[in-house]
């Protein structure tokens, strides 16, 4: 990548490239450089990393929202597809592979959760199809579609990734939301005392009688502060691994891709490393999205599953 003419530097081309299409409420003032001014406070699609900064929280990344959204239709629109065709017989082409798919998460659902639920395993399969597409998004050519999409914006700086899972909104929305459903049964199947009684009463059991119960409002705040960490730790894990794992993939992406300007060596080799690394790539895509299932599979049993159901049953 040459810094010549009006050519990015590297750093430049990289930076484009893990931007997201923002759109927020900007203060009034002066941006990118005293290139752009905003004359009043108001809604409007950031143009530099100045203004998004400036845009704070009241800003919505819509290429990632745009992106997710229409994989998720996809997503639906296939199996739906699926179901409407499922007959007796013996599938055939893309029949056999949905087939196939709902069988391995009906499977793999029935080895890690060893509870009666009409909702755990179509969220299992809803889980994985559409991380599994975003993550999809990967493999395609960095260039491609974020040119595209500036040729028809008629902006050669427009941003636009393609690729959701590399956005930390998305990935820690996803991982916030399994722990809201995982609460919400949580307290649905033990009761709100229960529940409580989970975070107070673990990992040390406080004394109920004798000279003891003067420690145990103590040790009832140490579990509560112990098992609160827990327990949130859990979405921000679930969420920061699917994205750092597939943002260091983007990433070494773009890194090979800056090579193509280097020469024909240089280029020749780059195509290599990017065909190597897509194939091996693949791998993590799809692992990623199954790890991103079973964790959901397991924090949803552990809603279910009861330690102390003897201890709190009267």
């Amino acid at each position: 990548m040459a810094a010549d003419g009006n050519a990015p530097t590297t750093t430049e081309y990289i930076q484009h490239h893990l931007t997201n299409w923002t759109y927020g409420k900007l203060p009034a003032g002066t941006y990118c450089d005293g290139k752009s001014v905003q004359e009043t406070t108001g809604w409007t699609v950031a143009h530099c990393s100045e203004e998004m900064s400036a845009m704070g929280f009241n800003a919505i990344h819509l290429d990632s929202m745009l992106w997710s959204i229409g994989l998720g239709l996809i997503f639906l629109a296939l199996f739906r597809w699926g179901a409407k065709r499922a007959h007796s017989g013996v599938p055939t082409g893309m029949l056999n592979f949905v087939e196939a798919l709902v069988e391995f998460i009906d499977k793999t659902v029935k080895d890690a959760f060893q509870y009666r639920s009409r909702f755990v395993a179509p969220l299992a399969l809803t889980i994985f199809v559409w991380v599994f597409l975003m993550n999809l998004m990967d493999l395609i050519p960095v260039d491609l579609i974020p040119q595209l999409a500036a040729w028809v914006s008629g902006d050669p700086h427009f941003y636009f990734k393609i690729v959701p899972t590399t956005d930390p909104n998305v990935t820690l929305g996803m991982g916030f939301t399994v722990f809201f459903l995982m609460i919400m049964f949580s307290i649905r199947e033990k009761g709100f005392i229960g529940f409580v009684k989970e975070l107070t009463f673990h990992p040390f059991h406080p004394p109920t009688k004798g000279v003891g119960l003067i420690f145990a409002p103590i040790i009832i705040l140490i579990n509560f502060a112990l098992e609160s960490v827990t327990l949130l730790a859990r979405p921000i894990s679930l969420g920061l691994r699917l994205f750092g794992n597939l943002y260091a993939g983007e990433m070494i992406f773009i890194l090979i891709a800056t090579m193509f300007g280097a020469g024909l060596i240089l280029g020749l080799f780059a195509g290599v490393l990017q065909l190597g690394w897509a194939l091996f790539h693949i791998i993590v895509i799809t692992l990623q999205a199954f790890v991103f299932m079973v964790l959901t599979i397991v924090y949803m049993a552990m809603a279910f599953h009861n330690d102390d159901e003897d201890q709190f049953t009267h």
